[in-house]
């Protein structure tokens, strides 16, 4: 190389550098800091299975499968639903949420590059988990882990999709421990050497660590910019002092109390493909992000949804079509959009389910039903916000239309039950006096 530098850090750039690290090593370039081997190690799924044993850290179910007989026997064994993705993915790319032996038959047949080195990974998939994720700063012997995110989106969507709020607003104190305890095990196991994310799911009270990658993430600005935190910075010092064979002292890092909250929402690009269905999934769409910062969680998020261009209406129309699963969750929505005054109009099994509530509700034809339909009145502006949450499998398809016709119009959407909460919470923050503050960092850290 004709600039002779000491070395190269592999971790600042996603995981296409870190699937380089282990070739660069090989041509003799020194990589600097968390070593290709454990890249390789957090990459390998035996390998870190073994090591969460070691540690007793719970992780799903999971198994490999190269041919489609052993994807069918491993899906035997774990049980439905699962969660599918090949080996050394780039931002999702190819995960799917199956439900049933078609589903892994059709994706086995479309799946590519499958072979005894880079097989399909199975693993249980952990259904109305909440997600969560942290990011640590090791040297290899020990770790600080700023705070903890939670995704507002639940468990089968892209962490990287769903909106996440810092710090959290419902993980328990205790598993907040957990994850932060589990975040310095596992870095100081795995010997990492600079920054490492950790993603987690938690479900029917438990923590289950999802994956490590150890690397800068995504969330870093984030974490960096609420907790007032310089992390990068922070990690190159920490990764030159092990390049020098000099001792780093951990006790310099305290964690802050945080009294505001910053929330992360995703941008999509949508608007520029309207016959792309926008549902959110495993698989990463957005093309970047924004953040909102405020006082309370609500003006968090509708900031952080204005950022997004995606301004949530204060007053006018919700339209809402659920499918029976998420029904329960209407009991809170239905009667908070009311009482925020908004004239519900829904569908007929949804409508059905908000009358027994007591709430007043139009009834709206789905395409097909009938001449006055959804489609129609999204078209004619009489709509402000659409909730709709899809039914799992091939009927996850079939409302396409009402998200679609959201997109061409500029409505604000929903495709989830949490997202719904969040929105109603931001909507709610508007009514609240002095709402919509605007202040530098540098104050919120001051106070």
């Amino acid at each position: 190389m004709k600039e002779k530098p000491v070395g190269v850090i592999a971790q600042f750039g996603g995981q296409t550098p870190l699937n380089l690290a282990s070739q660069l090593d090989t041509l003799g370039v020194r990589i600097l800091g968390t070593s290709p081997k454990t890249i390789d190690m957090a990459e390998d799924r035996d390998l870190f299975r073994a090591m969460m044993d070691k540690l007793g850290i719970p992780m799903p179910k999971a198994l490999m499968a190269s041919t489609t007989e052993e994807a069918l026997a491993a899906a035997k064994e774990i049980g439905y639903p699962l969660m599918v993705r090949p080996s050394y993915v780039l931002g999702g790319a190819g995960m799917r949420v199956v439900h049933g032996d078609s589903d892994m038959i059709q994706y086995m047949a479309s799946a590519s590059n499958v072979s005894r080195e880079r097989p399909i990974l199975i693993d249980r998939f952990l259904e109305n988990a909440l997600e969560a994720e942290a990011d640590a700063i090791s040297d290899g012997k020990g770790a600080f882990v700023p705070a903890v995110m939670e995704q507002i989106e639940q468990a089968g969507v892209h962490s990287g999709d769903s909106a996440c709020v810092l710090p959290s607003v419902s993980i328990s104190d205790a598993h907040l421990e957990t994850i932060k305890e589990y975040s310095r095990r596992i870095a100081v196991e795995l010997g990492v050497c600079g920054l490492m994310n950790i993603q987690y799911a938690i479900a029917e009270d438990k923590v289950y660590i999802l994956e490590a990658n150890p690397r800068a993430s995504r969330t870093v600005p984030l974490v960096s910019k609420v907790c007032g935190v310089a992390m990068v910075p922070d990690a190159v010092r920490i990764i030159m002092a092990s390049t020098e064979g000099k001792p780093f002292d951990f006790s310099t890092f305290q964690e802050k109390p945080i009294d505001y909250f910053g929330v992360k929402e995703a941008v999509f690009p949508f608007s520029m493909f309207p016959e792309v269905d926008p549902q959110l999934g495993p698989e990463m769409l957005s093309t970047g992000e924004v953040l909102g910062m405020a006082a309370s969680f609500g003006e968090a998020f509708y900031k952080s949804q204005e950022g997004a261009k995606t301004e949530l209406p204060q007053t006018g129309t919700a339209l809402i079509s659920v499918n029976d699963t998420d029904k329960g969750g209407l009991d809170e929505i239905g009667i908070q959009l009311h009482e925020l005054g908004f004239h519900l109009v829904a569908t007929r099994g949804t409508a059905r389910y908000l009358t027994t509530l007591g709430l007043p509700c139009t009834v709206v034809n789905k395409l097909g039903e009938g001449s006055a339909d959804i489609l129609s009145l999204i078209e004619k502006g009489q709509v402000d916000i659409i909730i709709n949450t899809p039914s799992a499998g091939q009927s996850a398809q079939d409302d396409s239309y009402i998200r679609k016709a959201a997109i061409r119009q500029n409505i604000a959407y929903v495709t989830t039950i949490a997202a719904a909460k969040a929105a109603i919470k931001g909507i709610s923050s508007t009514r609240q006096e002095g709402w919509m503050q605007v202040k530098p960092l540098q104050e919120y850290y001051r106070a």
